[in-house]
């Protein structure tokens, strides 16, 4: 019986395909914008995700706050200063701080500039820890020692072609701010731009050749000795820093954050904006919801006569209803299905176009079999609810004045 309500429904959108392509567009334009959009926030969230993952739940970030034009740290109003080191590795639960320099610079490789961010690594049994800690693994060469006065280590991505024309490997040798140093090792890929973009060089090179002030670290990194009292341990280093630097709470001029707290910030803020987006788009398949509406109630209308021969032959209310029903719910979901065909190329193609432009591997879209179920599902409810009305007038209309009306 459902496969006959089926056939005649199809039949019927077949006869009139030039209303039924225009009554769908307004669903899968809603459909394509709520699966693309969808899509690219949801790929953007686990990439930004993935970024701060690999730092681990046990780590405690300690920066100045302030007018920033630079990397973390830099440019703010009150800098943090190392002597803070060794206080708060006094503090109970604390097992290891140390300083994090950031330097900005001109970075030079056959022949090419580029900016670049070269970023301390401690000496001594610190190196060790921080090596373990970030789980710093090379690809080629080695890691570097304390030796290495001139020596860097480089992220994955500086082998490729794309910045200096020619990948840069173990052994070559780099200018950072006019200065040679040679690359000792080349580190593993992480997925990720902290690590796989990154210039790391030992802490007192950094001091002697590319004048940081030592005095002014950029972020103290804490690892904490349980990660379960890590808010614990947040809070007694905001005391600690709030008497040191003489501030009340809710005038901290500096932020002691963990990779969590970071990511759920984020994870936060994209979500309102993805949200957002969402709603507009839902606008549009509100849109296509009238737009059905009106469809059906005009198909009502153009088959008057047809309803009342199919009554007068003993149809009833309720197989009028079912047929009109059965109609819109298939104008909703074949909308739905090119909606969601079109969602997934915008979503795919604008993300590969964005890293193709921007070079930023952040930019991805992610679809699961979840969205396409869902976004499948809401289309085909929408083309029924909006087909409801029309399809109860359809089964109440009077089979002889239906009749009647159409000679």
């Amino acid at each position: 019986m459902f496969a006959d309500y089926l056939r005649i429904a199809i039949r019927s959108l077949v006869k009139r395909k030039m209303r039924t392509y225009l009554t769908m567009i307004g669903i899968f334009i809603g459909i394509a914008a709520v699966v693309s959009l969808i899509g690219l926030g949801q790929g953007l969230r686990i990439a930004i995700t993935s970024q701060f993952g690999i730092l681990g739940t046990d780590i405690l970030s300690v920066q100045a706050s302030g007018t920033s034009f630079g990397p973390p740290g830099s440019g703010a109003v009150t800098p943090i200063t190392k002597d803070l080191i060794d206080k708060i590795e006094k503090i109970n639960g604390v097992d290891i701080a140390f300083a994090r320099y950031i330097e900005s610079g001109t970075m030079e490789f056959n022949d090419e500039q580029a900016i670049g961010l070269a970023v301390s690594v401690p000496e001594g049994d610190k190196r060790k820890i921080i090596e373990k800690m970030l789980n710093l693994k090379t690809e080629q060469g080695r890691l570097l020692r304390d030796d290495d006065t001139k020596g860097v280590v480089l992220g994955n991505d500086f082998k490729k072609d794309d910045t200096f024309g020619r990948g840069i490997s173990s052994g070559d040798k780099i200018l950072l701010n006019d200065i040679e140093f040679r690359v000792v090792g080349i580190l593993e890929k992480k997925g990720s731009f902290m690590f796989d973009q990154s210039v790391l060089v030992n802490e007192q090179s950094m001091i002697d050749f590319l004048e940081t002030d030592e005095d002014e670290v950029d972020i103290i990194a804490v690892k904490v000795k349980n990660e379960r009292e890590i808010d614990a341990v947040k809070e007694r280093i905001e005391k600690l820093l709030r008497k040191e630097r003489d501030v009340d709470i809710g005038e901290e001029d500096f932020e002691v954050q963990s990779p969590q707290a970071m990511l759920e910030s984020l994870d936060s803020a994209l979500f309102a904006v993805q949200l957002f987006i969402t709603i507009i788009a839902l606008i549009s398949l509100l849109v296509g919801g009238i737009g059905i509406m009106n469809t059906m109630y005009t198909a009502v209308l153009e088959r008057t006569k047809e309803i009342g021969i199919m009554k007068s032959i003993g149809a009833r209310n309720r197989t009028i209803f079912t047929l009109f029903f059965i109609e819109s719910g298939l104008l909703g979901m074949v909308g739905g299905i090119i909606g969601i065909i079109l969602g997934m190329i915008f979503a795919y193609g604008l993300a590969a176009i964005g890293r193709l432009v921007l070079g930023a591997d952040l930019i991805q879209a992610s679809i699961g079999f979840n969205l396409i179920i869902g976004a499948l599902a809401f289309s085909f409810v929408l083309g029924t609810i909006f087909g409801v009305l029309p399809a109860i007038r359809a089964s109440k209309l009077n089979p002889v004045d239906s009749l009647r009306a159409t000679k």
